[in-house]
């Protein structure tokens, strides 16, 4: 890694540097890579540890009694113990999944199922991605629970009367809300939403996967009891995720899948669990995937998570502005870039989101189109899709302006 960050500021050039895929060219342009928030791109500390798991020590991990197995078990465990340093959790405490989703459905399973009885309430947002949604109405569709929503102003945000009058109901055992919305990029009080939680008997989830990756996130400061993130979102592989939980919330829950590692004993006639982290991982684990994430989060933490946050503000800053200079395009969340992430979502008049993603394709722009997994949200804004630009440490001033060229250049394709 050659990046290196200040308490505000990053090297951007040398951060560029350490992205082989920034060198390359679309459509005969330079890339100007804006989707970060469906994928990251990866640093060549990531592809390094990655390949050189499997080049120096390719083994299965907790198996094994030779030095190579050893050896890729410490590599294994090093990741989980560089994403604890970096949310500020304890190892026991950090669960290794194959994404977000999966880390979800991990609580929705062992801890909804089994708790859960009819009468009982879980509280969403209208905010959430369709994984902070769907595996709780599958959950309340077994034991009979209802599943409610805070509404989001006009504004963009979340109403927070109307989440007070839900959750202080009464029948509420677990609340879900994302801290970063993927739409609208706006920052929920998910400190305060906790309290509330615990303040009320119930439970609380936070979806980090939008904030972890862009600024500082300290688990315990959130006060909640569970945080769901995924590492490609992050710098770091596909098909790895990581679910941080209060060890005593897991210590109490059944696991979720059965077989491999997590087990302490097996009989005949039943079987007893491991201690965590292991007893919610089933099965051979994603090995390189959680060298690769370990890596991601070495670097996030060396360019420094506080550095990576004020030049997404920057950035958000510079996107408003240069978009309000083009006509017909509205874009949707909060105005302030000090109160969202760098996700921005807009529309323009007399132009689909998907024309409005092909079109600038041709001069090497990436963003998404599309209703981002959020359908509910969709319906609140009005839309069924909209287009996304959004940032992260590797981009520049120089990006959005090709961004505003491009949109500019789109619409006059459609005049």
């Amino acid at each position: 890694m050659t990046a290196v960050g200040t308490a505000a500021t990053i090297d951007v050039p040398a951060v560029r540097a350490d992205f082989p895929i920034l060198g390359r060219r679309v459509h005969d342009a330079p890339l100007v890579y804006l989707d970060s928030a469906a994928t990251s791109q990866k640093p060549s500390s990531v592809l390094a540890a990655m390949d050189a798991y499997y080049r120096e020590t390719n083994a299965n991990v907790h198996r094994g009694v030779y030095e190579l197995a050893a050896e890729a078990t410490a590599r294994f465990e090093a990741g989980r113990d560089a994403v604890a340093r970096l949310v500020g959790s304890p190892r026991e405490g950090v669960i290794l999944t194959k994404n977000a989703s999966e880390a979800i459905n991990l609580v929705a399973w062992a801890w909804g199922v089994r708790t859960l009885v009819p009468g009982d309430e879980i509280v969403v947002t209208e905010m959430e991605h369709h994984s902070g949604i769907v595996p709780w109405q599958i959950v309340a569709g077994i034991t009979g629970a209802t599943v409610r929503f805070v509404p989001v102003t006009p504004g963009g945000e979340l109403d927070m009367d109307a989440a007070r009058a839900l959750i202080g109901g009464g029948r509420v055992k677990m609340v879900g809300v994302v801290h970063a919305s993927n739409v609208l990029g706006t920052i929920n009080p998910v400190a305060e939403i906790a309290a509330l939680a615990h303040e009320a008997g119930a439970l609380c989830l936070v979806d980090a996967s939008q904030s972890v990756p862009h600024m500082p996130v300290d688990f315990a400061s959130l006060g909640c009891d569970f945080m769901a993130f995924t590492g490609h979102k992050m710098l770091g592989p596909t098909g790895i995720g990581v679910l941080v939980g209060r060890p005593e919330v897991l210590d109490a829950m059944e696991p979720f899948l059965g077989g491999g590692e997590m087990i302490s004993d097996v009989s005949t006639s039943g079987s007893t669990w491991a201690d965590l982290p292991w007893k919610f991982e089933a099965g051979t684990p994603p090995i390189a995937e959680a060298v690769g994430l370990g890596a991601a989060a070495e670097y996030l933490m060396a360019v420094g998570l506080d550095a990576v946050r004020a030049h997404e503000v920057d950035l958000t800053a510079h996107m408003l502005d240069a978009l309000a200079g083009i006509r017909g395009l509205t874009v949707y969340g909060p105005r302030d870039p000090a109160a969202r992430g760098g996700a921005v979502s807009f529309s323009m008049d007399d132009l689909h989101p998907h024309d409005i993603a092909q079109l600038i394709d041709q001069d090497g722009v990436c963003v998404r189109a599309g209703h981002h997994c959020a359908k509910p949200l969709m319906r609140v804004l009005g839309v069924g899709a909209t287009a996304r630009a959004s940032t992260y440490l590797y981009n520049s001033h120089d990006d959005i302006d090709a961004l505003v060229r491009a949109l500019h250049a789109a619409r006059a394709a459609f005049a």
